[in-house]
């Protein structure tokens, strides 16, 4: 029988993906006392990055958006394998952090991270209410658009 945040991924029409294996020298997640420190998650399917290239060149917000929130997706396969297969260990989100590839013009990162926070909110409810850092980058790994990295709390 699913748990609550299975049902409520289910809801969302959310079907967390195999989690990706780490594309150089680290480890997915870094699970210590009753913390849990995922690092960062770029907009993978199927092991292809979906978005690549710049904010303010050709992406989009809403596309920002969307992108974001496949990487906060890629983050839960992550912390569901810390958590045991068990989602509903998470106590809270405690931290996001937002990386998003742009042009040095482009000043809408916030907006950008709105799609991980919103879904992580959308998931937990009260419990995904979280700290957050977003910052603009020249670049990130595969060229992907955006990156998402995470800090959770297990019961």
């Amino acid at each position: 029988m699913p748990g609550r945040i299975e049902t409520k991924l289910a809801e969302l029409g959310i079907t967390l993906p195999t989690p990706a294996a780490p594309v150089a020298n680290y480890i997915g997640f870094q699970v210590t006392g009753r913390l849990v420190v995922v690092s960062g998650q770029i907009p993978l399917v199927e092991g292809k990055v979906v978005t690549t290239g710049k904010l303010g060149a050709g992406i989009s917000v809403e596309q920002g958006q969307a992108t974001a929130r496949l990487c906060f997706v890629n983050l839960l396969a992550q912390l569901k394998a810390a958590a045991g297969g068990d989602l509903d260990r998470v106590a809270r989100v405690i931290r996001l952090g937002g990386f998003i590839a742009c042009t040095p013009d482009f000043t809408q990162h916030a907006a950008v991270m709105n799609g991980a926070s919103d879904l992580a909110v959308a998931v937990f409810g009260d419990r995904g209410r979280h700290t957050r850092t977003t910052i603009g980058v020249p670049s990130l790994p595969l060229d992907a658009a955006v990156e998402v990295e995470g800090m959770f709390e297990l019961e």
